[in-house]
């Protein structure tokens, strides 16, 4: 079992002192791990992060795995429609190695337009060699098609770098009954908290893919002056004037700060999503201001924005103040990132364990493909008392043996009764 050590940082202790004044916040239907979970990525498919994957590669713990999923619930009919990466979006993997909320490294990723649906997108990968120098190198998308196997994983693997690297279509590898989940929630701010709403042990996400950058490093790469990184995904576009203007207004209409929109700008790239942490934007930020948050930093996290937003939302869910600063050390105090410790052996992708495993080392320590990580969060969310979770405890497919680790799309399938969906 794995152990927190809360630190005595000013955002924690107002967030606990605030816990202890008992701040309530209706809390609004949650969606899905961070697919589409804000009117702004709604909107924008292209750049609408799903789940970010941080751990050690089972089989060599001397690399670690990056991967970040976009543009989920895609159908296996449209495979070759919508199978392809926006030309026009910057994908980046930003590292924190030195214990703050400040990236030290980042890994940008883009993408050649699609100019034939049987053939390629070219990637161009920026991996870093130190904090100002990086190392550029190209690799192709994996092919999609309707035939009812799936082509195989294309993975490039660079010899200069140690890098490998996949971009392609997997199936979501995501687990979660997003209409129990809610319902469940529905019942306790009712104040008549029903656990049989949690038991229709339906995945909402079973039969459908999504989109995946996967990147194996050296951790060697990654580390800095200690063995505990911090890992966010973001995704960035250009922004034209007309753009500018509009979203100057609907900045200011949303309350958020000229600084933040300052962080939110890369050399004329503007940020669209971002995620570390699994379901904070999700579960925690109020609908009003989910549009801020992805246009947030880390650092705006570790300053106190949302804090208050988040234990609002703790609050009226139920959780007492002890794990409201579990879970706030774990997104809150040093930045919503995802926090893998390069020491700790890893030898599987999750499955079959829980937050109460003997020598648990999965989510919050990074996450594997195979975390249960809503388990989790409803672990501490409900103050240690529910141990069953969702009761949806594995994905709908097999993972991979080996990198990416991630399962082949879904496939169209031949005349059945019904799809493997499980809505």
């Amino acid at each position: 079992m794995f152990c927190f050590q809360l630190k005595k940082t000013a955002t924690l202790a107002v967030i606990m002192a605030m816990a202890s004044m008992g701040i309530l916040m209706p809390v609004s239907q949650i969606k899905a791990a961070d697919h589409a979970e804000s009117t702004s990525v709604a909107g924008d498919p292209g750049a609408d992060i799903g789940d970010l994957f941080a751990f050690l590669n089972p089989t060599d713990n001397t690399k670690v795995v990056l991967a970040m999923s976009v543009e989920g619930f895609i159908v296996p009919s449209e495979l070759l429609n919508i199978g392809f990466f926006s030309p026009d979006v910057t994908y980046r993997f930003e590292i924190e190695n030195t214990g703050d909320a400040i990236p030290d490294l980042k890994i940008d990723v883009t993408f050649s337009p699609q100019i034939a649906r049987n053939a390629p997108q070219i990637a161009t990968i920026k991996i870093p060699r130190g904090k100002r120098n990086f190392t550029t190198i190209t690799a192709t998308t994996t092919v999609q098609t309707l035939s009812a196997v799936s082509n195989p994983f294309a993975v490039t693997t660079n010899s200069a770098t140690g890098a490998k690297f996949f971009a392609g279509l997997t199936d979501d590898p995501f687990y979660f009954d997003i209409v129990g989940f809610n319902r469940f929630v529905s019942s306790v701010t009712s104040g008549a908290p029903d656990l049989t709403r949690l038991q229709r042990s339906r995945d909402s996400f079973a039969g459908y893919n999504i989109h995946m950058i996967a990147i194996e490093l050296p951790a060697a790469t990654l580390r800095g002056n200690s063995n505990i990184i911090g890992v966010n995904s973001v995704t960035l576009r250009k922004r034209s004037n007309s753009e500018n203007d509009k979203a100057e207004v609907e900045g200011k209409a949303e309350g958020i700060e000229e600084e933040s929109a300052k962080n939110s700008s890369d050399g004329g790239l503007v940020q669209v999503d971002r995620n570390g942490v699994p379901a904070v934007n999700t579960v925690l930020i109020p609908f009003a201001r989910k549009n801020q948050y992805n246009a947030s930093t880390p650092r705006d996290d570790a300053d106190g924005l949302f804090a208050g937003d988040i234990v609002a939302t703790l609050t009226s869910l139920g959780t007492n103040a002890t794990n409201i600063g579990i879970l706030a050390n774990v997104a809150v105090a040093n930045g919503d990132y995802l926090r893998l410790n390069l020491s700790t052996p890893n030898t599987s992708l999750g499955f079959g364990e829980r937050a109460t495993t003997p020598g648990y080392t999965g989510f919050p320590n990074g996450r594997r493909p195979g975390d249960d990580t809503v388990d989790v969060l409803l672990y501490f969310i409900t103050n240690q008392a529910v141990t069953t979770g969702d009761n949806v405890n594995s994905n709908d497919v097999p993972l991979g043996t080996a990198f990416p680790f991630f399962a082949r799309p879904n496939q169209p399938l031949e005349n059945p009764a019904v799809d493997n969906t499980r809505n």
